[in-house]
């Protein structure tokens, strides 16, 4: 038995020494000073030591003699590492290289250090950002009416677009020198979020030329003379960008971009230059239709080597004014009824300087990597921005409908159903603004967060879909007959926009986040790819050596972490937070190792495979994805000075995540193609099986109770959305509704209490309020304050109609062809 004792001791001893990372030498020295100990006091066969020492000396001696472990383990391993190395694209190689890791990159070490999460400042706006949110875009906000841009013009009223050009919203972020605002990233994101949260069309508008436009490329990779030119133009509103990138045959797979351009000579401003003659067919892209400047990308072939060598030099991109002849541009697409504009353009051999590539000629070949550093702040900044608007107008006017809404004589908030989806509307609104906050100011901190803009793109936009989804189904026939007094049908209808665009969401899981982050996150796997590619093999052999152990002291940490976190409910990690939240930490930092272990794990099984295997990567990045939008969710709750009144929130988020967590790694183990790993995973990840459970019932009606309760926790979760008090207004009026209605609540109830003692009867026919105000029950202004309530609730409830003749639809115009031949 006490043999037993010691052996466990032992294995426990060395868990202990991985997951603290003790380091090779300082372990065995410790093994071994506890295996003396063991020889000494322990009684036990000899054999038993025998044996142990065996393996002790057998592992250690070799390990610690660097030339023969180089020789006998690193080379073998190093040859077989190039051999199962995945294959990497051109676009691959150079989506890797683009961009910077940061908090993702912590998550992937296992061991997440909480106290640096909480030094990251927390973004904050300038006076004169506020003045301009207060300002300016209140004003455009306050003017844009959805079902008029939606359905009576198809596009922004005039005045509309004037205000837009006229107060610099196409300059949110080009610098002051050229006569942008030169508003921080986090003000770039509260600014659309609220556009977006009053019309979609309005936010879209105004996000792509401060994104995924023009702008961006030119400040990053532009030459002085088009910075000069181009950025004081974008910001007075004298262009307007777009950018040209997807094609029929090359959605998300730009290797496959057919655009072409070919280096030639050219007439150009009456002298021959050498030029690109280009040839493009393109579509979605938004702005096209009214674009004065396009944003090209297509690839560059030079046969007649007039620049050089190389015939093939890659994708490039170039900026070309749209009345530029050849250019056909202005026809527009019709997505989902939105009325933003977007539409195709092409042109056919339309010769263009050099000068028009965007950084000129030494920038031809490098358009991938400017689009992957470009497109990974846009993504960390406009889909976010926008899915959040939409989250927050749904939580604001859902839970006022919510409490105003009445059958069977009470709220419909007060029905458990109703409370179940409102819980899920203000829990998911919570985590997608904690993490669009926390993804900005990495933006703003000088980040360029490539797989974490994958992350909030993907899931703040399919937690979008969920809220608006709920608040359909909350609102029933109010949510589903068009018209000016629904607010919510064309957010419902426009939904797959944002779930198409900029990395189609599907891609986007079983692709791009774990795709991209385990290679470039992971503190080892790209160093050991790059050190299989320098081509002085006993540097490389080296070089490899040292990153291989490091390695598989990482991993067996990770490992040993995991396994001792999961026994222990990883109650012994010391971690920041306060008695709510505390545990939280804890969990995550359990999840953290688990996930560090199946990452390794699995890229070592399936090496190149892991590609093909798109569940478990997708299962993979969901791990991910869900450990950084808890951390966003608990640095957010600190950033606000952790308000109890906001703990459901919290609890909500961070609970569902954990969840959510444990049955993606619970489904890779399921499903892992090597079913003795899968057992020896599941032993580590979870020795004493799963038990993190969603949110509680109790803490779903408490969100639900915050969404219809005006309040600091309701304000707080909708500050940054449009919120109108104006009666005349289509949301205005179910804001000023709800405090109409809590304000005669207590009064109704008075009533009601009355008429059931009896000391209240009411005559067939009479009205119940006249009668009170007659037997002393309420008083006149009581009345009043009644008869405004239910006036408000059934303007709030009532729906459209439309006459035969506004229903007839317009007789399409058909394009005329030819009759065919009998």
């Amino acid at each position: 038995m006490m043999i037993l004792l010691w052996l466990v001791g032992l294995v426990l001893g060395i868990a202990v020494l991985a997951y603290m990372r003790a380091g090779l030498l300082n372990s065995c020295i410790a093994v071994g000073v506890y295996l003396l100990a063991m020889t000494v006091f322990s009684s036990a066969h000899w054999l038993v030591y025998l044996v142990l020492w065996a393996l002790f000396l057998g592992i250690a001696i070799p390990l610690n003699m660097p030339d023969w472990r180089r020789s006998a383990i690193s080379k073998p391993l190093f040859k077989w590492f190039k051999k199962v190395l995945p294959p990497i694209s051109d676009t691959e190689q150079e989506a890797l290289e683009a961009g910077t890791v940061w908090w993702d990159g912590e998550l992937f070490t296992g061991r997440p250090d909480w106290n640096k999460l909480h030094s990251f400042p927390k973004p904050v706006l300038t006076e004169e950002e506020k003045a301009f949110l207060d300002g300016p875009v209140e004003e455009v906000c306050r003017m844009t009416d959805e079902w008029e841009v939606t359905t009576e013009l198809q596009d922004l009223p005039e005045p509309v677009w004037q205000y837009i050009r006229s107060n610099g919203f196409f300059g949110l972020i080009i610098p002051k020198e050229y006569g942008g605002k030169g508003f921080s990233a986090y003000a770039h994101s509260q600014i659309a979020m609220k556009l977006a949260s009053r019309s979609g069309d309005l936010g879209s508008t105004v996000m792509v030329p401060n994104s995924l436009g023009p702008a961006e490329l030119l400040m990053q990779f532009g030459t002085e003379e088009q910075k000069n030119h181009y950025l004081p133009r974008l910001s007075d509103g004298t262009d307007i960008p777009c950018f040209a990138l997807t094609s029929a045959d090359a959605g998300s797979d730009a290797g496959a971009m057919p655009d072409r351009a070919v280096v030639c000579k050219g007439q150009w401003e009456g002298k021959e230059v050498i030029g690109l003659s280009v040839t493009w067919d393109k579509r979605y892209i938004t702005l096209g239709p009214v674009a004065t400047i396009l944003g090209l990308a297509f690839k560059v072939y030079d046969p007649e080597k007039l620049l050089g060598d190389e015939e093939e030099r890659g994708v490039s991109l170039a900026l070309i004014p749209t009345e530029t002849p050849g250019v056909e541009i202005g026809n527009r697409h019709f997505p989902l009824n939105a009325a933003f504009m977007n539409g195709p353009n092409s042109g056919k051999d339309v010769f263009i300087p050099l000068s028009y590539l965007i950084g000129g000629e030494e920038m031809i070949g490098k358009g991938w990597i400017m689009l992957m550093n470009c497109l990974s702040v846009g993504r960390s900044i406009s889909l976010p921005a926008g899915s959040t608007g939409g989250a927050k107008m749904a939580s604001m006017t859902t839970g006022a409908y919510a409490r105003i809404r009445r059958q069977f004589g009470m709220p419909i908030g007060e029905f458990e159903g109703i409370q179940e989806a409102l819980g899920r509307i203000g829990g998911n609104t919570y985590v997608m603004n904690a993490a669009r906050t926390m993804t900005a100011g990495a933006v703003d901190l000088g980040e360029k967060p490539s797989v974490l803009s994958a992350v909030v793109k993907y899931h703040l936009t399919e937690r979008m879909r969920q809220c608006i989804n709920d608040a359909m189904d909350i609102h029933g026939g109010k949510g589903i007959c068009m018209g000016p007094k629904n607010y919510l049908g064309r957010a419902y209808q426009a939904v797959p926009i944002s779930i198409t665009v900029e990395g189609a969401n599907i891609l986007t899981r079983n692709m791009m986040i774990f795709g991209q982050g385990a290679i470039r996150c992971h503190p080892f796997v790209l160093k050991e790819m790059q050190a299989t590619q320098d081509e002085d093999e006993s540097r490389a052999l080296k070089r490899f050596d040292n990153l291989l152990f490091e390695h598989i002291g990482f991993a067996v940490g990770n490992a040993s972490g995991s396994f001792l976190l999961a026994l222990t409910g990883a109650r012994f990690v010391k971690t920041p937070g306060n008695k709510h939240t505390r545990r939280y930490y804890q969990q995550l930092s359990r999840l953290a190792a688990s996930f560090a272990t199946l990452t390794d794990v699995t890229m070592m099984i399936l090496g190149g495979e892991l590609k093909r295997r798109e569940r478990i990567s997708a299962r993979l990045g969901d791990v991910l994805s869900n450990l950084y939008m808890a951390s966003a969710t608990l640095k957010q709750y600190q950033d606000q000075g952790c308000p109890e009144e906001d703990l459901p929130f919290v609890q909500w988020g961070v609970e569902d995540l954990l969840a959510k967590t444990e049955q993606a790694m619970h489904e890779i183990i399921h499903n892992f193609p090597d079913t003795r790993m899968g057992v020896l995973l599941r032993v580590l990840v979870f020795p004493l099986g799963r038990h993190m459970s969603p949110p509680a019932d109790s803490v779903t009606a408490e969100v639900a109770k915050r969404l219809m309760t005006p309040g600091a926790a309701r304000d707080r979760l909708l500050d940054g959305c449009y919120q109108s008090q104006d009666p005349d207004d289509v949301t205005g009026l179910v804001n000023d509704t709800l405090y109409k209605v809590i304000a005669a609540d207590p009064l109704e109830a008075r009533i009601g209490k009355a008429i059931h003692k009896k000391e209240l009867e009411i005559a067939p026919g009479a009205d119940e309020v006249d009668a009170a105000v007659e037997a002393g029950v309420i008083t006149a202004d009581d009345a009043k304050v009644i008869r405004d309530a239910r006036v408000a609730r059934d303007a709030v409830i009532a729906v459209d109609d439309f006459t035969k003749e506004e229903m007839t639809p317009k007789p399409r115009k058909r394009k005329a062809t030819s009759a065919k031949p009998a």
